[in-house]
């Protein structure tokens, strides 16, 4: 059970257990421990479940956990993962396409990312991270149990779903693109982020009208995956508001 495989995930913690219940999935197992069903959080968790859970050692459940501290209860949820046809078409809102972000974590985070900035869907290329990785479910705190997502987008499909909305791409580039901060960021939006280390393959920065950069002191290369996305999609956020 350390991995989830195809259509179902581990979830694991009581924050993602609660998390899967309050978004409607139907947990199909759920193992606990004896001292975490004691406390305050357990008995109240527990409450919520569908059915009694299996009753386990903490060592045991330790076994079965990806998690370095597992805090008490997991369960196995079905999410299943489709392609660019489960992103809605929302045009007020940009897309985040990620290309070969290998990663589980930081594709977790960048999910909570992403919802927390009103984006519209997250599409994932072939040789990315899977979303249903324990790890990258922790990294999303339940982003990833709601947000829409695409696995195995190819870039030509996932242009031809938003063509009604006829989107501009941007790539995020650590250095020599236009400022973050003068870019035009107006309109219907597909960013584009590269994975750790290769960054984006030509093939998708060709693909891309504008190439934009987080400006940043001297002294510093570059930024964080999450963090250089996340700049970007609260800057555009910003923007859309009205804000500053």
């Amino acid at each position: 059970m350390r991995r989830s495989k195809g259509d179902r995930a581990l979830l694991e913690g009581p924050h993602l257990v609660a998390e899967a219940l309050t978004a409607g999935l139907p947990l199909e197992q759920i193992l606990a421990t004896p001292e975490f069903l004691a406390t305050q959080e357990g008995r109240a968790l527990g409450e919520r479940f569908p059915d009694q859970p299996l009753l386990v050692a903490p060592d045991l459940l330790a076994g079965l956990t990806d998690a370095d501290s597992p805090q008490g209860v997991l369960a196995v949820a079905p999410l299943p993962r489709r392609g660019v046809s489960e992103l809605p078409l929302l045009a007020d809102a940009p897309y985040l396409f990620l290309d070969r972000l290998q990663d589980p974590g930081n594709l977790g985070a960048l999910a909570r990312v992403a919802e927390a900035a009103g984006a519209a869907g997250l599409a994932l290329s072939s040789g990315s991270a899977h979303p249903n990785h324990p790890r990258a479910l922790r990294a999303s705190a339940g982003s990833l149990l709601r947000f829409p997502v695409a696995v195995e987008a190819d870039p030509g499909a996932l242009a031809e779903r938003l063509a009604p909305l006829a989107p501009r791409w941007v790539a995020l580039v650590p250095r020599n693109g236009e400022s973050l901060y003068a870019a035009d960021l107006s309109g219907a939006l597909v960013l584009a982020v590269g994975g750790e280390g290769p960054g984006l393959s030509p093939e998708l920065l060709a693909r891309c009208v504008v190439q934009v950069t987080v400006p940043t002191a001297e002294t510093v290369e570059s930024l964080n995956v999450t963090v250089a996305a996340a700049l970007v999609l609260f800057e555009i956020r910003r923007r859309r508001l009205g804000l500053g």
